[in-house]
């Protein structure tokens, strides 16, 4: 028997922070392993372990209550064998999402995956669900310990990764958990002695465990892995960060060859190249440079060389310079000036200095000047004009097809596009290469972007301001600011003619000169960039099979193209070579969905039923219903807010990590303060009033962001990062803590009903978030991430409606 005054509160907030750095490295590894839209299957997967445990709960709360402290002790115990033991064993059960279009055994797998993801944090929440019934009249302590907790996590991970390498790191989180385990021993008046016996013999064990367990398996699907099948290619170099594994690989038995878009009739063939990946996929290159200008000749014979030919350019801003192909390319064409930016000083580190003998030191070229930075912040920050800005390749024909579906770009968005128009020079150009991938998707959904970005500038004549070419593999699509020209017109013509390019778009290009070379079964990228122009644009965007709405910064998923209405077609077409068609980024989604959705109803009905019948009568007198609405509603609009804050923060601070950082660190402490405020009204008839008026600040908060939020982006996002982080928590904490306070004060009300009802909640409200983790991005990609929150707010209105009545036995 725990006494009252031995509550866990340090335990509580150990635990949850081991919790919160566990799902965010489980992000960064998914992210690795398989692809960046699992993400969002590991908020699902992490918050479907805490609605089993409410469900767990309610059918073991009787036997569990006195024997507190043994009992949490073995779970805290459990979560650190278990974030090791589970994540080793869901990498081994060989799921790739690609195969899931073709073979249903892959659903089960996806099943067995979440199901084992779950478990660590199944045994987390059984702690601190337990102590919140336990310690019930200390609930909303305990309740700010547990989110206090997980916001340090959710910022400690982030420190840990520019320190340690993930598996590294999994290790950390794992000691966490035994960790955990010692200091609630502790705390519930246990003797030291078993922990200072203990925990060195755990520190032994994890140290002592073979680092095949832990290092990441990656999807064979992704291009690191295709490349490393090539006999005599080899990993060179690694580098880790937050920001994603970099990984340079050299191939000596067969030279590596890397030119996208190589124009079929170039007999000019690239120097010596390294490939470069990012997070094992997304193919680049670090290319030999000796300074001789006649060995980047090929570069003029892929599509991105056009807008050299149509001017000598005095200024060149290269984003996203990565290997340094752009920064050659502008080279070769006597650029008077390239302005390079990249993210990652890693990749920088790499090719400036452990290959810089090998790659020229281009970084460091007289003409050229580097720029640490997000592309999208440099072009809010940059304060010069160009003659050229080239935006970096985009669906990559070495990437898996489909899985860039969900993946958030903010540089290919209308909002981006204006922005770059704004830093051209008078007759200046934007160059945006992408692969192509047939039907045409994303190369016309660019187009029609780039028709929004001039129409929203102020552009006249927008017809005259774009041109359109295509090779085998890469399309290159020119934005001017200015008209074209009849001399920039007949140097398309040229450019093309000879390198064998097709002409897909040029002011009035007549139909006859599209489709000539690589040969399509019908002027397919001709048709569609007439019809974009046209003034049937809207119908013939409603008739296409595939979703061509110009991509915003609500909505950044510039690769989606999948459409409801096409969905089913799109199915039946799988096994006909259709399946790539599908997603499978978006598939795994539906499917994640469906599986979780199963899973979420039956662990809300199942402890409705197994409960006892004089509970159910007691239930039914106190109003089942607003039980239900109430803590249903409030875990649907607590993470509705939280997953649509953490897409919006990815284009202010320019990176998914950080983002989930700061954005969830923010929310849970600051709702972690909200909660410990909220003890003061716990159990008290004004409770009722204290919700009512935080729900109506959360309301009047979210609905001011939805107006403010963006134009502050645009303001502040040149600002230094620091700067940016402590803007974010500034923003972030006062909704974080109005949203702090509703839950706590609902299981308050909860405290003298039948002992079932609590747990029960608890589960309810985690099964609701599972739901709401996934349905936020399916929602999001449709609707917009500004749909998303107005719903979370009208969820937030329900829940105020349905403030359970206190209720006694």
């Amino acid at each position: 028997m725990v006494t009252t005054d031995a509550r866990p509160r340090i335990s509580i907030a150990v635990i949850s922070a081991a919790v919160l750095g566990y799902e965010i490295l489980l992000m960064a590894l998914f992210s690795l392993i398989q692809w960046h839209h699992f993400a969002y299957m590991v908020v699902s997967v992490a918050l479907l372990g805490f609605g089993v445990s409410g469900s767990f709960l309610v059918l073991t709360r009787a036997a569990l209550e006195n024997n507190f402290r043994n009992f949490a002790v073995i779970q805290a115990c459990l979560f650190g064998l278990s974030s090791l033991l589970c994540y080793a064993l869901a990498q081994r059960l060989s799921f790739n999402p690609e195969e899931l279009i073709w073979d249903n055994n892959h659903w089960l797998r996806l099943a067995l995956v979440i199901l084992l993801l779950a478990l660590p944090f199944f045994f987390a929440a059984n702690l601190i669900g337990l102590a919140l019934i336990r310690f019930k009249y200390s609930l909303a302590r305990i309740y700010a310990a547990d989110l206090f907790g997980a916001g340090i996590g959710a910022v400690g991970i982030i420190a840990i990764l520019f320190l340690v390498p993930p598996a590294t790191a999994l290790r950390y989180i794992s000691l966490l958990g035994f960790a955990a385990a010692a200091v609630l021993w502790l705390e519930c008046r246990g003797h030291w002695r078993p922990v200072i016996i203990s925990l060195p013999i755990v520190m032994f064990c994890l140290y002592s465990l073979p680092g095949s367990w832990t290092e990441p398996l990656i999807s064979p699907y992704k291009g690191l892995s295709q490349l490393l099948r090539v006999s005599g290619t080899r990993v060179v170099a690694e580098r880790f960060s937050p920001l994603g594994l970099v990984t340079v690989v050299e191939s000596e038995a067969i030279p590596l060859r890397h030119a996208p878009g190589l124009s079929l009739n170039s007999h000019l063939e690239p120097p010596a190249q390294l490939g470069l990946f990012i997070d094992a996929d997304g193919l680049t290159a670090i290319t030999h440079y000796s300074g001789e200008r006649a060995d980047l000749a090929y570069l003029d014979d892929l599509t991105s060389a056009l807008p050299y030919h149509l001017q000598a350019p005095g200024r060149v801003l290269i984003l996203g310079a990565g290997g340094g192909a752009g920064i050659l390319q502008a080279l070769y064409h006597d650029a008077g000036q390239i302005d390079a930016v990249e993210i990652n000083s890693q990749v920088v580190d790499l090719v400036s200095d452990r290959f810089g003998d090998f790659s020229g030191k281009i970084f460091d070229h007289a003409g050229v000047k580097l720029h640490i930075a997000e592309a999208r912040g440099f072009l809010q920050s940059a304060y010069g004009r160009y003659d050229l800005i080239q935006f970096p390749m985009f669906d990559s024909s070495t990437t898996a097809a489909g899985v860039q579906g969900l993946d958030e770009n903010y540089l290919y968005t209308v909002e981006a596009l204006k922005q770059a128009i704004k830093r051209l020079d008078d007759q200046g150009y934007i160059a945006l290469t992408l692969g192509i991938k047939l039907p045409p998707r994303s190369n016309l959904k660019l187009f029609a972007s780039a028709i929004a970005a001039l129409e929203a500038s102020g552009a006249d004549n927008i017809e005259r301001r774009l041109a359109l070419i295509r090779g085998w593999q890469t399309s290159t699509l020119l934005i001017k600011n200015g008209e074209f020209s009849t001399t920039n017109i007949d140097a398309i013509k040229n450019f093309s003619r000879r390198r064998s390019f097709d002409l897909a778009y040029y002011p009035n290009m007549p139909a006859h000169e599209a489709n000539r070379y690589n040969q399509l079964e019908a002027s397919y990228f001709y048709d569609g960039t007439r019809a974009l122009l046209g003034k049937q644009r809207d119908q013939f965007l409603h008739d296409y099979k595939f979703n061509l709405e110009p991509a915003t910064d609500d909505r950044p998923f510039h690769s989606h193209s999948v459409k409801l209405s096409s969905l089913s077609e799109l199915i039946k077409l799988r096994h006909r070579g259709g399946g790539a068609l599908l997603e499978t980024g978006y598939l795994t989604l539906v499917i994640t969905l469906v599986l979780t959705l199963l899973f979420s109803v039956l662990l809300i009905l199942l402890p409705l039923i197994l409960i006892r019948r004089d509970t159910v009568r007691m239930l039914r007198r106190s109003s089942t219903v607003k039980v239900l609405g109430y803590f249903f509603s409030l875990g649907l609009g607590f993470l509705l807010i939280e997953i649509a804050f953490l897409q919006k923060f990815i284009l202010f601070l320019h990176h998914p990590i950080y983002a989930a950082s700061v954005v969830l660190g923010s929310f849970l402490v600051a709702a972690g303060v909200g909660s410990g405020y909220a003890q003061r009204f716990a159990g008290q008839r004004r409770s009722k009033k204290v919700t009512a008026n935080a729900v109506a600040a959360i309301i009047v908060l979210g609905m001011a962001y939805l107006a403010l939020l963006g134009p502050l982006m645009q303001s502040a996002g040149s600002l230094p990062l620091i700067i940016r982080i402590l803007i974010s928590i500034v923003l972030i904490a006062p909704l974080g803590f109005c949203m702090g306070i509703p839950f706590p004060l609902g299981l308050s009300a909860l405290a003298t009903s039948p002992p079932s009802l609590t747990p029960w909640a608890w589960g309810i409200n985690g099964c609701a978030s599972v739901i709401s983790a996934i349905l936020a991005t399916l929602l999001a990609i449709h609707f917009g991430f500004n749909a998303v929150i107005l719903l979370a707010l009208t969820c937030y209105f329900a829940a105020a409606a349905s403030f359970p009545e206190l209720i006694s036995n």
